[in-house]
């Protein structure tokens, strides 16, 4: 079927209105009629060619809401009229070790819900369009909480900021008694703000300058410290179990090493262009421990959009139209964007 979107068609010119030929549902798919597509920072860093090489036309987008108008033959998980979400992966190899035990996210051969090559050797387009056809074991049931007015737009970056932050959390025992620092409170940082907070950790937000102090409050953090005070992370020695980094400049960790306890761990989430440098005696000292983590498991993602539910938590959004979406992306690189951008999909 033919679909409205957005495309890119070179990296150095802006998203323009595009067809999509959408494959037809086979007996194993979902039909979604998209009403909302979140922009998330790695679309703007792909569609530019920032990560490496890119087939153009390409449809980004990663964070997808919608409602299910068609279901193949066999489909069992999901019905039609169903509120569902689709994330950052739309198909796995289903057999290496890592899909066998549950981890997907980490397949050798994981497909990407855009720039990718699915099964049937067509290049995957994303969710900056009207209608998208996916495998239903990559089909997320959106929680009735998250449904309401005014709360489906904001739920929609919880597909990839959402998860991003709920899995390490998770494998790092996130919770009553922990010490978390999240470095940078952008897209990915005000998410983790929440979570944290709502796992009952001790939440600071280590943040470049004072401008979002008053932020940090409202989403729940306990303490807020400025990075550009070179004082700051000294008068930190030793109080964070974990830290959580988002942002995707090169940090100096060897000073952000201090702060962490004895058996800490720093987990990178952001991606900076230059490699990571520790000094080894930041590591040995405390039995520290650099670490990162890429989203997670359709099943986490479920359990995520679960809790999420269960504790109020969604985005702080801005809804946009498809029109803006070019000078979204520079308020994006700007840092202009409080907190993540979510696009009307009926405008397209």
């Amino acid at each position: 079927m033919q679909t409205r979107a957005y495309a890119a068609v070179a990296p150095d010119r802006p998203l323009e209105p595009a067809t999509l030929v959408r494959r037809e549902t086979g007996p194993h798919d979902i039909l979604i009629e998209i009403t909302y597509a979140g922009i998330c920072h790695s679309d703007i860093h792909t569609v530019r060619g920032e990560w490496g090489q890119v087939s153009y036309p390409l449809t980004p987008g990663h964070e997808i809401v919608g409602t299910i108008t068609a279901i193949g033959s066999n489909v069992s998980r999901h019905q039609v009229g169903d509120v569902v979400g689709v994330g950052c992966m739309v198909n796995s190899c289903r057999t290496c070790p890592s899909c066998q035990i549950g981890q997907e996210q980490y397949c050798s051969n994981v497909v990407w819900t855009y720039g990718a090559t699915d099964h049937d050797s067509t290049m995957t387009q994303g969710g900056y369009s009207r209608h998208i056809v996916v495998n239903e074991d990559f089909v997320l049931a959106i929680p009735a909480a998250l449904q309401g007015p005014d709360k489906l737009a904001a739920a929609t970056p919880l597909l990839c900021a959402g998860i991003t932050l709920y899995s390490p959390m998770r494998y790092w025992n996130v919770g009553p008694g922990t010490n978390v620092a999240i470095v940078g409170m952008g897209g990915l940082g005000h998410v983790g703000v929440l979570l944290a907070s709502a796992m009952g950790a001790h939440v600071t937000v280590l943040s470049h300058s004072h401008a979002k102090y008053d932020d940090s409050v409202m989403f729940g953090a306990h303490r807020f410290a400025a990075t550009s005070d070179p004082e700051t992370l000294p008068k930190l020695e030793q109080e964070f179990d974990v830290i959580l980094n988002t942002v995707s400049t090169s940090l100096d960790l060897g000073a952000y090493l201090v702060t962490l306890r004895p058996n800490g761990v720093f987990v990178e989430l952001g991606l900076p262009s230059q490699p990571l440098t520790i000094p080894a005696g930041s590591l040995t000292s405390g039995r520290k421990a650099v670490a990162g983590s890429c989203i997670g498991s359709i099943a986490e993602t479920q359990t995520m959009l679960n809790f999420c539910a269960d504790h109020n938590i969604a985005a702080e959004v801005e809804l946009i139209e498809a029109g803006h979406i070019n000078a979204t992306y520079q308020r994006v690189v700007n840092s202009q964007v409080r907190y993540r951008a979510v696009i009307d999909a009926s405008t397209f």
